[in-house]
């Protein structure tokens, strides 16, 4: 028998549909349930390699974490990574298959939903429950048409969905009756219930709204979870909120207009010893220790907006001064010698001069490197693990001076006089033996880094918590069944 699929759709972007489905997932594989995360289309430029070699938005592998299985492409069988204001590289299943603009895409989704379909289908045949996360929010009126993220998908598999809104933004009960109210009848009718997002304060104030919306929607609200103060789960997209300034380490990354899987440097944000800045347009970079660059979805027009930004100097003053410069994927091609783009994979085809800053060269080509890597740094016996996403293959003498030397090959490139280094390993700085070696090159002394991959579970553990203590556990068990 098909698994049973429930859906989790937001009011609002943000909303925490990602939150709901990890946390459900989670509480779901502590009952003993074979469970699996499901997004049939998701638009983020963070993402992850899967065991079967191709990429997902990051949201569905870290869900898979919480369902205590190893992350599939059918999980996320669309994913759409922007490249413009315009366009996004489209991909399926794992996989890039072309470039489209909105307009274009907007017809390709007739093809895009037989793969959702084919993903969700495969997966119901193995797991005992799919928890399927929506996408934006389902009342985008002008989206409706061949929708496959959100009631599209719902009515065609026939589903029920919970709705989820966040009170911390202001305005919930204007959202769950706005979004009701834009839906079909039968749309209306598959939404069994409202899940109340991030709430602060005490809940006795809050319950002649909850009573007020029972009434007026006839549909119950199947919980209020509280705002879970330091809770960290990787990030779908959007850039953390800016923490307040603190003594330490100061670690500065450029915020790329296409910065892409800036969870690269979660761990160092999560660090008591380390004072991480992103610095967005128009900031004036403030003086640091070490210099991180990220990566990027459109290499040379990032290139091009560090130039535009003044970074260019600021990095050579900061290097003059003694200081040390880390590239991540783009950000490891930005500090070679030239990035050249024939085909146009990420913009118009052509060739940009690099930072100059390592012996390499990048040429971006049609076939894109998908892996998990493993192995160790190239100085000490620091282990390396994490995972490979680029289009770039990059040559040059720098190569002979590695950063990691992996089990599939050597990796990166360090400068003659070690200031400057650059890797395409993701997720490098995650390994706790990794990350303090090279903190130790950057020039911190401090205490140790924190495990991440430690603190994840203890925050699924969290939020498997809350969805015992304040979500109505006996409704969603019903809608499963």
């Amino acid at each position: 028998m098909a698994a049973k699929t429930l859906m989790v759709q937001g009011t609002t972007s943000d909303a925490g549909k990602s939150l709901m489905v990890t946390a459900l997932c989670r509480w779901l594989k502590r009952q003993g349930v074979r469970v699996a995360p499901f997004k049939p289309q998701n638009m983020a430029l963070n993402s992850a390699v899967t065991a079967d070699g191709g990429e997902i938005g990051r949201a569905q592998a870290v869900q898979a974490a919480a369902c205590g299985i190893e992350p599939h492409t059918d999980m996320n069988p669309v994913l759409l990574k922007p490249n413009s204001d315009r366009g996004a590289q489209i991909i399926i299943q794992g996989h890039a298959v072309s470039t489209l603009d909105a307009a274009a895409y907007q017809d390709y989704k007739r093809i895009a939903m037989r793969a959702v379909l084919e993903s969700h289908a495969r997966l119901a045949a193995q797991y005992d429950v799919v928890i399927c996360e929506g996408a934006g929010s389902p009342a985008e009126i002008n989206l409706r048409q061949n929708d496959i993220a959100n009631m599209g998908f719902a009515e065609t598999v026939d589903c029920p969905v919970i709705l989820v809104a966040d009170i911390d933004r202001g305005g919930v009960f204007a959202h769950v009756v706005g979004t009701l109210a834009l839906l079909s009848e039968s749309e209306r009718a598959r939404v069994r219930g409202f899940v109340i997002n991030r709430f602060r304060g005490d809940l006795a104030l809050l319950q002649s709204g909850l009573a007020w919306l029972e009434q007026t929607t006839g549909k119950p609200v199947l919980g209020v979870l509280p705002y879970l103060h330091g809770l960290h789960l990787d990030a779908e997209d959007a850039l953390p909120a800016r923490q307040p300034e603190r003594e330490g380490f100061r670690v500065v990354v450029p915020a790329l207009p296409r910065i892409s899987n800036h969870t690269d440097f979660d761990a160092l944000r999560l660090h008591p010893g380390i004072d991480l800045r992103f610095i967005g347009p128009g900031e004036q970079p403030p003086g640091a220790d070490w210099v991180c660059l990220p990566g990027s979805k459109s290499v040379r027009d990032d290139l091009a907006w560090l130039r535009q930004q003044a970074w260019e100097p600021y990095l050579l003053r900061h290097l003059r001064y003694g200081g040390r410069i880390l590239g991540l994927c783009g950000g490891f091609q930005m500090l070679g010698r030239s990035v050249v783009d024939p085909h146009g994979l990420e913009g118009s085809p052509g060739s940009s001069a690099g930072l100059g800053l390592l012996e390499v060269d990048t040429v971006l080509e049609a076939d894109k490197r998908l892996r998990r890597v493993h192995g160790r740094l190239a100085w000490g016996d620091a282990t390396v693990s994490g995972y490979e996403i680029h289009a770039g293959v990059t040559t040059g003498p720098g190569l002979q001076r590695p950063v990691a030397i992996l089990e599939q090959g050597l990796d990166g490139a360090q400068s003659p006089d070690g200031q400057v280094m650059g890797t395409y390993v993701h997720g490098i700085l995650d390994q706790p033996e990794a990350r303090d070696a090279i903190l130790a090159w950057a020039g911190y002394a401090g205490m140790q880094a924190p495990d991440i991959a430690a603190r994840r579970e203890t925050d699924l553990e969290r939020l498997a918590d809350a969805v015992e203590a304040h979500l109505d556990v006996q409704s969603l068990i019903a809608l499963l069944r």
